[in-house]
């Protein structure tokens, strides 16, 4: 993860080397997302039939390769944005395969009672990476060049490998008097369960109009270079901050034993994240945009842990690769959409601009998610719990 995070940084501040234009750096979301709405479906069916942690081994070799290719064009001089879209574009096809496998895998790793502790210190790690990434891009860019940043990351799916191989087999589970296999059915079976699970289907569709509206990444280095006025390291611990404040707050639910009233926590904070956003909007120095980005983070982290808890709970194992596709589409596409949406706004009409109206659009979105579905305002969490004990 701190490889990933290192590209993830790497290649915004690349885009705004070679241009300053904003809407230049949309591409790179626009990259993201279109593998991730073509095969994601594709990829949860793939997800449930084959085995996954074999499926996770060939993805993690691709995205070294892609990352491998990033670095070998900027250390020859050859690098361009148009370079900088394709190879985003192959590494998010992997994306649309991997996410699946490795989200569905992990209900087969623990007890159903242990999974809200489970997916805090997956959080833990996905964020203390999430840190160390960022602060070591801002680092390798300014004192190495953009070109180690990438082969830092192609290195370090070595570490993902090997562990993947020191699991070994995994076991899951298929649907009772079925043959498993990737076609139209399969795929419009996972479909159908999501739209008959409205506390899944509420939590992924505001998800993705939360990331949508308040996707503040896109617009970091013009943030930090425009309106900071800060260089490549405070650009770097700017793009760690969120993950700061995720990890505290991860660390703190990692200890709670039961979580109750998580419909209305869920929604919190959300709302948190959207006036975090505004925040960090207004920000016209470091340490208040620092403050803000760490909110946002540690809002985010609650959020996900209680999302990601409900859907995994609710779903069987042999559809889960399937619910986690679709769950792809809404949690990868809102913030990739949102990239564009926010170039957009940002060549309109300025970059604080843009990140100010998302944080305001995502407050009005979990408005409306709030009165569409009631019930996730009463989820108290046992619900599932006394479900999971009857089957």
């Amino acid at each position: 993860m701190a490889g990933t995070q290192m590209q993830v940084w790497a290649l915004l501040w690349h885009v705004r080397d070679l241009t300053d234009q904003p809407i230049a750096l949309s591409g790179v979301g626009l990259a993201r997302v279109l593998p991730i709405l073509a095969f994601s479906l594709i990829g949860g069916a793939v997800a449930d039939v084959v085995n996954r942690r074999n499926l996770v081994l060939i993805t993690q070799s691709l995205m070294a390769l892609a990352a491998a290719a990033l670095a070998v064009l900027t250390f020859s001089g050859q690098i361009t944005i148009g370079y900088i879209y394709l190879l985003t574009f192959i590494n998010a096809i992997a994306v649309a395969f991997d996410s699946p496998a490795r989200q569905a895998i992990v209900p087969n790793l623990v007890p159903a009672r242990d999974l809200p502790n489970a997916f805090s210190m997956t959080s833990i790690a996905f964020q203390t990476g999430a840190i160390l990434g960022p602060a070591l891009s801002g680092l390798v860019i300014a004192y190495f060049g953009l070109g180690y940043a990438y082969l830092t990351n192609a290195i370090s799916y070595s570490a993902v490998l090997i562990a993947l191989v020191l699991i070994g087999k995994v076991p899951q589970q298929t649907a009772a008097g079925q043959r498993p296999s990737v076609n139209l059915a399969s795929i419009r079976e996972g479909i159908q369960f999501i739209l008959h699970q409205p506390m899944i289907l509420s939590t992924m569709i505001l998800d993705f109009f939360a990331t949508f509206f308040a996707s503040a990444n896109t617009l970091m280095p013009i943030i930090a270079r425009d309106v900071l006025h800060v260089g490549a390291v405070a650009y770097g611990w700017l793009s760690a901050a969120q993950s700061i404040g995720a990890v505290i707050a991860a660390l703190i639910i990692s200890q709670v034993e039961t979580i109750r009233r998580q419909g209305p926590l869920f929604l919190g904070m959300v709302v948190l994240f959207g006036i975090a956003t505004i925040f960090f909007g207004l920000a016209n120095t470091f340490l208040i945009a620092m403050l803000a980005l760490m909110v946002i983070g540690a809002s985010d982290s609650v959020s996900m842990i209680i999302r990601n808890t409900i859907r995994q709970l609710q779903t069987p194992d042999y559809i889960r690769g399937r619910m986690s596709s679709v769950n792809q589409i809404f949690f990868m596409g809102g913030p990739q959409l949102g990239e564009i949406e926010a170039g957009i706004v940002a060549q309109l009409f300025g970059a604080p601009v843009a990140v100010i109206s998302g944080g305001v659009g995502c407050i009005l979105a979990v408005a409306w998610v709030a009165h569409r579905w009631p019930q996730l305002r009463s989820y108290d969490g046992q619900e599932t719990v006394a479900q999971q004990a009857t089957v």
